[in-house]
């Protein structure tokens, strides 16, 4: 059988300072035959996103602001066997795609990389030490996610609801329906967000909305509470 080829998915808002530098890092820490396809689905950016994605060699496409409908959007645009969900501000680990092929022919359907912040800050290293644990609890966007299309479609893709926490409750669903994989290599996710609103509110409100949902707490509440505490 062919090898499965990986379509990587990144939406972006606004990310003209990184995503250049994102392109250029896949395309040197990867083999262009394990790669169909980069797809950019942008979401209305008003600064150079689009030009420099293309510049770069991306596939670019438009679609709604909205992280969950412009990943969906992307899924829907994909021509490769395995989905790779990808924030413009998080750098995946030297042959990603190479570990990533290799836990699908493994008959991982699904899965995700460690993660470390770009920060030496101690009580981020510890919640970047979580992500090793293969529990719902310890998932996050900024970890990057893998999913062969397949599965994708089958769950119901991203829950366009959802404005915010739509990569946690996506892999909840995965947990539940597929098998999931934490690879032991880290991407690299940047910090700014603690850098701009305080590592130790933005962590106190991640984490209240992470105990939201799991009381039962809907999409609109979380992005209300998120919109109060964190923009």
């Amino acid at each position: 059988m062919a090898t499965p080829k990986i379509s990587i998915i990144i939406p972006t808002l606004n990310e003209a300072k990184l995503i250049g530098s994102l392109l250029q890092h896949l395309f040197q820490t990867s083999d262009k035959k394990n790669i169909a396809e980069i797809l950019v689905i942008d979401g209305g950016s008003t600064d150079q996103t689009v030009q420099t994605a293309l510049k770069f060699g991306a596939s670019v496409h438009k679609a709604k602001r909205g992280r969950a409908s412009q990943m969906n959007l992307g899924a829907s645009k994909a021509v490769g066997d395995i989905l790779y969900f990808l924030h413009a501000d998080t750098l995946p680990p030297k042959n990603f795609d190479l570990f990533i092929v290799q836990a699908v022919e493994e008959k991982s359907q699904s899965g995700c990389f460690r993660m470390r912040f770009d920060s030496k800050n101690p009580v981020l290293r510890f919640f970047a030490w979580l992500s090793r644990i293969n529990h719902t609890l310890c998932r996050g966007g900024d970890q990057s996610l893998f999913v062969t299309k397949e599965v994708f479609f089958g769950n119901g893709g991203f829950n366009e609801n959802y404005l915010i926490y739509e990569d946690s409750e996506f892999i909840g669903r995965l947990y539940k329906h597929a098998h999931f994989k934490v690879l032991p290599q880290r991407v690299t996710t940047s910090a700014r967000k603690y850098r701009q609103k305080g590592w130790l509110k933005v962590q106190f409100h991640f984490a209240m909305i992470h105990l939201k949902n799991y009381l039962g707490a809907g999409p609109d509440e979380l992005y209300r509470y998120y919109s109060k505490k964190l923009l």
